[in-house]
């Protein structure tokens, strides 16, 4: 993957569905660029993701700003792979999902009126 390719401070790792996740952790990178997008500090993101330290957060946001276009483009990838996951499972359960989502609405505003 190219995004991998640049030489890092910190340790990214690939899933084998093509997630690239910080470290040994389980955050993404995404969701370190998301936070750091809406203008969240490295110490914000911090206590969002504890199982980071702040070294492997200044460095992913480092990663980031050094690699802003390659960042960009997975994000997209992303983005269109998790699209086409919903697509495909709105096609083979949409009924049902709308169902039950329709079931989980009515209960939550049920439970908010008492």
């Amino acid at each position: 993957m190219k995004i991998l390719k640049e030489k890092a401070l910190i340790k990214f790792t690939e899933t084998e569905f093509g997630t690239v996740r910080i470290g040994e952790s389980r955050v993404s990178l995404a969701s370190v660029v998301h936070h750091f997008k809406l203008g969240a500090t490295a110490e914000e993101i911090y206590h969002k993701f504890p199982s980071l330290d702040l070294a492997e957060i200044y460095g992913t946001i480092s990663y980031y700003l050094a690699n802003r276009e390659a960042v960009e483009s997975y994000l997209k990838d992303q983005e269109q792979e998790a699209e086409m996951v919903r697509t495909e499972v709105d096609k083979k359960f949409g009924k049902e999902n709308a169902e039950i989502r329709a079931r989980i609405l009515a209960r939550k505003a049920e439970l908010q009126l008492s």
